[in-house]
């Protein structure tokens, strides 16, 4: 409960920054995917490092839970009030601070959004790659240890962070990493605060590897007579060692969806959208390696766009998907849930999850970023008939435990917030409760982003 003289308190820090209004606490106690919890007790919009840790150390005299919030994409439930609380909104926070072109290096604040960011890169000849389709924070992107279409090409969040600055409950600032390619100075703090959902403290700066702009791009799209098919497209390309910037599976519904949706012709079966990027004369090769190959599965119409308009045509339909789908269910909210899996085992899983979907009446288009194992189904409900929302809750229960059986994980990259934190002993074991020991160490008043990811104070209340 905010108490009348901590609202004081937390006025003076943040004047017309500070904001109880009951639209203001709505928003940000909203979801993209269909978890809900209460409203928060204040949002405040920082606009410096030192702001955030006065606030950390109001948060600690206060006994306040604090709960980071960038563009509010997230699907788990992250950046969600369980407990009351300040919503910290990095909008304002949103600067790049400092290119470094000869180290492939930038430093930004969390606020900035991925879109953003490559457009103040756009003339350096560098890009920020990262990709999860939704024009997300770099903050929050960093905290979900996010990826996207991108990954299998450029890696996640977790590989194109090099370090940190982060506000620690109780006001501490404190620096991981370095500029240096390499290190083995100690425990990697990065990597530990990268993907804990703002659980260990608040992310303030971050300095992430840039990549070059690719100097050729090549986009195909192309249908197969079956789901197996393009699995097993998927995994030969991968094994035969051909690195896509992107190959994206779009199953049947999903594509009827696109079509309707962004204008597209596309046949209503499977497709792969596949991107490559390179010098020209490579470039060439891996689109005639991967010509014959789609053949040997069925593949029909493979059609490459060179042209930056066909590409941008293509990609926006596939990043408007899950609006896409939405839309062919009027009415319909949508249980949003990914898994990830050893390659070997991506077809089985694929289908048998498809299986699951279609036994249960539940619509549930599948599609994912495949080449590296993950994919997403997109359990769509009428939020007021609990008897679908059950069900769906029952089928994405189902998908994580089938990631395990197969030795994958619950979240490729939509993180656990705590929609998926039932599923974490199942799969950590022991060291679900050696999270909660490090929760504990750096957070033992609990006060950071409570109730999420791990074991906690929370419970206990």
């Amino acid at each position: 409960m905010l108490t009348d003289p901590a609202l004081s308190d937390l006025r003076a820090l943040f004047g017309d920054r500070l904001s109880t209004a009951a639209p203001v606490l709505s928003e940000h106690a909203q979801s993209e995917s269909l978890v809900a919890a209460g409203l928060p007790d204040a949002v405040v919009f920082p606009k410096q490092t030192a702001e955030v840790a006065a606030l950390a150390r109001w948060s600690h005299d206060h006994r306040m839970p604090l709960i980071g919030w960038g563009a509010g994409t997230s699907l788990e439930g992250h950046a969600l009030a369980l407990a009351g609380g300040v919503v910290v909104n990095f909008r304002e926070m949103a600067a790049v601070l400092e290119v470094r072109p000869e180290d492939r290096l930038v430093r930004v604040q969390p606020g900035i959004t991925r879109e953003a960011l490559n457009r103040e890169l756009r003339t350096t000849g560098l890009m920020f790659p990262v990709d999860p389709g939704a024009d997300a924070s770099i903050g929050g992107m960093a905290a979900t240890r996010a990826s996207g279409t991108t990954a299998v090409r450029y890696g996640t969040m977790r590989d194109n962070i090099k370090g940190l600055e982060v506000v620690l409950s109780g006001g501490q600032v404190i620096r991981t990493g370095s500029g240096a390619p390499k290190s083995a100075a100690g425990y990697d703090l990065t990597a530990l605060f990268v993907g804990s959902e703002g659980t260990l403290g608040l992310m303030t700066e971050l300095t992430l590897r840039l990549h070059g702009q690719p100097e050729a791009v090549m986009t195909a799209v192309a249908a197969f007579p079956s789901v197996a098919a393009a699995v097993d497209c998927v995994m030969a390309t991968m094994q035969m060692d051909l690195t896509p910037a992107r190959i994206e599976f779009l199953d049947a519904e999903t594509v009827a969806a696109c079509n309707a949706y962004s204008g597209l012709s596309l046949p209503i079966q499977p497709q792969l959208l596949v991107e490559f990027h390179g010098h020209p004369e490579g470039l060439a090769e891996d689109v005639r390696r991967f010509r014959e190959l789609a053949a040997e599965f069925g593949a029909e119409g493979l059609d490459w766009a060179s042209a930056q308009e066909d590409r941008t045509r293509l990609w926006a339909a596939r990043h408007a998907a899950y609006r896409a789908i939405l839309a062919s269910r009027p009415g319909a909210k949508a249980v949003v849930t990914d898994v990830c899996v050893p390659i070997s085992r991506l077809a089985e899983a694929v289908e048998e999850t498809r299986a699951d979907i279609a036994g249960s009446g539940i619509p549930g288009p599948i599609l994912g970023h495949v080449g590296d194992g993950n994919f997403h189904a997109i359990l769509m409900v009428y939020p007021d008939y609990a008897s679908e929302v059950a069900a769906a809750k029952a089928l994405a229960g189902r998908m994580a435990e089938r990631a395990l059986r197969l030795g994958g994980t619950i979240t490729g990259e939509h993180g656990v917030g705590f929609g998926k934190r039932p599923y974490m002993a199942a799969e950590h074991g022991a060291a679900w409760q050696v999270m909660g020991a490090v929760k504990a160490a750096l957070d033992p008043l609990g006060l950071m982003n409570p109730g999420k990811i791990v074991p906690g104070p929370l419970d206990q209340k």
